[in-house]
């Protein structure tokens, strides 16, 4: 199929491609000359009072455990090693060791316009969309069967699905905070460090798609610039294709379903493989310019700028009597009810990464007050320097903001959906609360310097610190917010407001390039010219109902009037030091970190792991990990097929012989292999047999403890006992192998067998008659010589003889009879004691 759709798929992609790289190199100019006029001007809002750590995540890894993969292949389930770096890209492993050896993984996955879900069913809502008219059962139209009730889906409009499970709710839980993790992550855009590239992608992205009559956000602006370039090139060559193929594919609804994501992965693909080669050729044919390009700007800066603010008044003398009345009649009745939806679910997220903040110095304060000293200390703050990159003790904040909703007027604004505010909002909380802990970090360090302080003074030294952070963190948390308020208003109603003028201004905007020098036409566009006349006139009105918003005490807003300078000026010299290395500077540097993983060959020192190991309760490793698999299902049976289901199902299967130890083919066997086993044979009297089940029980042993037990097999057989042959000996001897066996020591049992050996020597022709002894001690296994049968039991307590338990008293002629001889009883001295432990079983 692959190689069928690769020529049209090819051709439409150069299509679109050609129409963007166009549009590219037009805004890569504006770009450059925006750059170098800020440059030169300068500018920018309010200082923050945080400290900002340049790469928190050095030396770190997110994520890493155990999770059950399913394989398209062979369509089985395999357990995998999953780990996530810190450029959150997910990679898994045939095992934890290949991992450690820094062998290549079996897959990496980018989860740049991902969606991850925890039910079949929100799978099922998805797919069911993907071909129109078809449309599965969530009982019988199931892709993949799970092999337990915990399932993680990775889903994604073109590329492949990822499908994961694991055995506890509590893993699922975790793995699904860390799964968003990796999503936001990779959702949060382009790089804003590119001052010239990245301005320049987002502009021309976004004018292409107003070409094509696109306006409002798009979901599928994440990823890298050739990823969102794939996804250009797909949203339009999708539905082409589906149209096209959708009605010819032939079979179940499953099995078709199945077939067309197997081409959207192919297609998708190939068009990621060509826009990455065009992107990188047209980025490197820009950067030839940018020399040249930059000489001009520098030598005629002040010129370009008049000449745009020339044409800049032309246009908006055209444009802002029809701007102002859209303004009024369309815009203005509801930025109140925007910015109240915005403003709750956000303003209770930032409120509640300050909570959780303070609940963790809290907990260190209260550690070190007990007595753990520095190096207590030092533990605590090992784990809250990542606390930010902790997905799931900032899962609590970032749920907060999920609860963002603009029902209603979506439509109106033509908003696809609210989760680019939502995911823009997250990534403005973790940026926070690491800003918050890393200047945190460098006071409390400042502070413990060179100074030996007790369990009480520490307290107040951490005290001290959180206040002065917490009053920090209330100012840019402010600053934070009503600067992303006034973005998402943007973002809603510019485009809302172009496309209702383009088609007003179309025929009139060409002809004012003609006020343009050609010197300077390639860094003054009248589209963005237009664009910046419409955002300067709605501006005003953003900026009036944010002032008003943070008069209100619910949103905990600072007002614009106050701001804070120079309030703690030394604060920004402490961060261009390094971070802090608790575990050296206060612990001696000789421990391990918790979670410390390897990092896969990129570095000799051992990465920290930000969040720790799943451990389950009473589970040890997973046995057969490199192997571990549970049987797939090719599909669910539809109506009409179970009789045939259930007819293959009662014949017979072929036994295969025992080799070496299989894959677990069940849940139930996973479950058992995945915790610890202790096989017990315990004897029961016939009372107790009518307690014991096969199934799970009580079980009550011979100290009196009672143990809980699973899976209690009862058997009900006869044992017949046979006493170890003894060689009778003189009466000393008896009263010695008594005394010994009462005293339960082996070597003075030894000493009475070789003496018994020695009477036998002396003695010839003379039979001695063989005498059964109980004995409970532990006996050491008798010498060959000393076994009439030469039987070795290899240390296990031998069989005794059924009479003698029952205190019956047996002929000597009787006990042995392997020849005719008859012996004299006067020869022979048999001593029994009633009650002696030695000669009776108990």
């Amino acid at each position: 199929v692959s190689c069928v759709l690769s020529t049209p798929c090819r051709v439409h992609a150069l299509q679109v491609t050609g129409e963007f790289g166009h549009v590219y190199e037009q805004q890569y100019a504006v770009a450059l000359f925006n750059s170098v006029r800020f440059e030169i001007e300068g500018g920018g809002g309010p200082q923050s009072q945080l400290l900002h750590r340049k790469n928190p995540l050095e030396d770190r890894s997110i994520f890493s455990g155990g999770l059950f993969q399913y394989l398209e292949e062979n369509k089985r389930w395999r357990n995998r090693f999953v780990f996530v770096a810190d450029t959150y890209n997910i990679s898994f492993y045939e095992n934890k060791v290949a991992h450690e050896r820094s062998l290549r993984p079996k897959g990496t996955i980018n989860c740049a316009g991902y969606k991850a879900l925890t039910s079949m069913e929100e799978y099922l809502e998805l797919i069911n969309t993907s071909l129109p008219g078809i449309k599965a059962k969530v009982g019988s139209g199931q892709f993949v069967k799970c092999a337990t009730q915990f399932p993680l889906i990775l889903w994604h409009p073109y590329a492949r699905h990822h499908y994961f499970c694991v055995l506890t709710e509590k893993e699922q839980k975790k793995w699904h905070a860390v799964l968003q993790d990796c999503v936001r992550h990779s959702n949060n855009g382009l790089s804003e460090e590119c001052r010239v590239q990245t301005p320049a992608f987002t502009d021309a992205m976004r004018l292409h798609r107003q070409a094509q009559g696109h306006y409002g956000t798009w979901d599928m602006m994440c990823g890298g610039p050739p990823q969102i370039l794939a996804n250009l090139v797909m949203e339009t060559l999708h539905p082409e294709l589906r149209n096209l193929i959708g009605p010819r594919l032939k079979g179940k609804i499953q099995q078709r379903q199945r077939n067309w994501m197997l081409i959207s992965e192919a297609v998708y693909k190939q068009v990621l493989s060509q826009t990455q080669a065009q992107y990188e050729a047209l980025v490197q044919a820009c950067e030839v310019q940018t020399s040249r390009l930059d000489t001009v700007l520098r030598t005629d800066m002040d010129q370009i700028i008049t000449s745009k603010e020339h044409v800049s008044g032309k246009i908006r003398a055209l444009v802002l009597p029809r701007a102002g009345q859209l303004l009024r009649g369309s815009v203005q009745p509801f930025l109140s009810s925007i910015l109240e939806a915005l403003m709750e679910p956000t303003s209770r997220g930032f409120s509640e990464v300050r909570d959780v903040f303070f609940r963790e110095l809290v907990e260190v304060s209260k550690n070190t007050l007990n007595g753990g000293g520095k190096d207590k200390l030092a533990e605590h703050m090992e784990k809250i320097s990542m606390l930010a990159f902790h997905p799931v003790k900032m899962q609590s904040c970032y749920e907060k903001v999920e609860q963002l909703n603009l029902e209603g007027l979506q439509q109106r604004f033509d908003v696809s959906s609210p989760s680019v505010f939502i995911q823009r909002a997250q990534i403005l909380m973790r940026e926070q609360m690491d800003n918050a802990v890393y200047t945190f970090e460098h006071l409390l360090h400042q502070s413990l310097e060179g100074k030996v302080q007790g369990g009480e003074d520490l307290c107040k030294t951490i005290h001290c610190c959180q206040d002065r952070v917490l009053k920090k963190y209330d100012y840019d948390s402010s600053t934070v917010r009503k600067k992303f308020f006034k973005e998402a208003l943007l973002q809603i109603i510019i485009p809302y407001m172009l496309k209702q003028l383009s088609p007003s201004f179309h025929l009139d905007l060409p002809r004012f390039q003609e006020l343009i020098f050609e010197d300077f036409s390639q860094f003054i566009l009248v589209e963005n010219v237009f664009e910046e006349v419409v955002l300067q006139s709605v501006t005003k009105d953003i900026m009036m109902a944010v002032k008003e918003a943070a008069v209100q005490k619910k949103h905990n807003l600072y007002r614009d009037s106050m701001i804070l300078t120079n309030s703690d000026p030394n604060l920004h010299l402490l961060g261009e030091n390094p971070s802090v290395d608790w575990a050296t500077q206060f612990r001696g540097g000789n421990e391990e970190p918790e979670g410390a993983l390897g990092g896969g060959g990129q570095s000799s020192r051992r990465r920290r792991q930000v969040v720790s190991m799943i451990q389950l309760d009473e589970m040890g490793p997973l046995p057969y990990e490199s192997c571990l698999e549970v049987p797939g299902v090719d599909f669910i049976p539809e109506e009409g097929e179970i009789e045939e289901v259930e007819v293959k199902a009662k014949e017979p299967k072929e036994q295969k012989t025992p080799t070496e130890p299989d894959s677990p083919d069940s849940v139930q066997e996973i479950c058992y292999h995945s915790k610890p086993v202790v096989e017990m044979m315990v004897s029961a009297s016939e009372e107790d047999l009518a307690l014991l089940t096969n199934g799970t029980g009580t079980l009550t042993l011979e100290d009196g403890k009672e143990e809980e037990v699973t899976l209690i097999t009862t058997v009900v057989e006869e044992m017949h006992r046979k006493s170890p042959q003894w060689m009778s000996a003189p009466q000393e001897v008896n009263e010695q192998l008594v005394e010994t066996g009462r005293e339960e020591d082996e070597a003075a049992i030894k000493n009475a067998i070789q003496e018994i050996e020695i009477a036998v020597q002396e003695e010839d022709g003379e039979r001695i008659t063989q005498c059964a002894v109980d004995s409970d001690a532990e006996l050491a296994p008798p010498l060959v010589d000393s076994s009439p049968s030469g039987h070795d039991d290899g240390g296990f307590q031998p069989p005794t003889n059924e009479a003698l338990n029952e205190g019956k008293a047996q002929p000597i002629l009787d006990a042995l009879k392997t020849e005719d001889t008859v012996v004299d009883p006067g020869e022979v001295v048999v001593v029994l004691e009633p009650g002696d432990t030695a000669l009776h079983n108990k």
